[in-house]
């Protein structure tokens, strides 16, 4: 056993310098390493941009459309604290409600005196929708 147990794994510094001094052996690239106040690389921004995550959507939400405007067959809204799933087939909805209805006020009328998890709060009661794609 050595006094030192990791004098195996490290080179001594005479190595070090010989396997530095070979000739066969390109030089390491210094390349300069990137601060908090410095520009970041084109190619980065260039990937970023391309990215279809970060594309802006233009369409209006689903809440938010006429139910004519709505091409799903079947619309769900789901309670975000009582958990209650209600489904209506777009056809119905169009029928008790209008064409010019807006898909999120037909959701809240589905939902309405029908949450279970009730505060004793009028401004906590009822439910919470979460409008889905089925």
């Amino acid at each position: 056993m050595s006094d030192r147990p990791a004098s195996w794994r490290m080179p001594t510094p005479k190595q070090m310098e010989r396997l530095a001094s070979k000739p066969g052996r390109p030089p390491d690239p210094v390349s300069p390493t990137l601060g908090p106040a410095d520009d970041l690389p084109e190619a980065y921004w260039d990937s970023i941009v391309r990215d279809p995550r970060g594309q802006i959507r233009t369409g209006v939400p689903v809440q938010q459309r006429r139910l004519s405007e709505i091409p799903r067959h079947v619309l769900r809204v789901t309670c975000r604290r009582c958990d209650r799933i209600v489904e209506i087939k777009t056809v119905d909805a169009v029928r008790l409600y209008g064409a010019h209805a807006i898909w999120k006020e037909v959701g809240m009328k589905l939902l309405d005196n029908g949450c279970q998890e009730r505060t004793g709060r009028l401004e906590e009661d009822g439910c919470w929708p979460s409008f889905e794609t089925p």
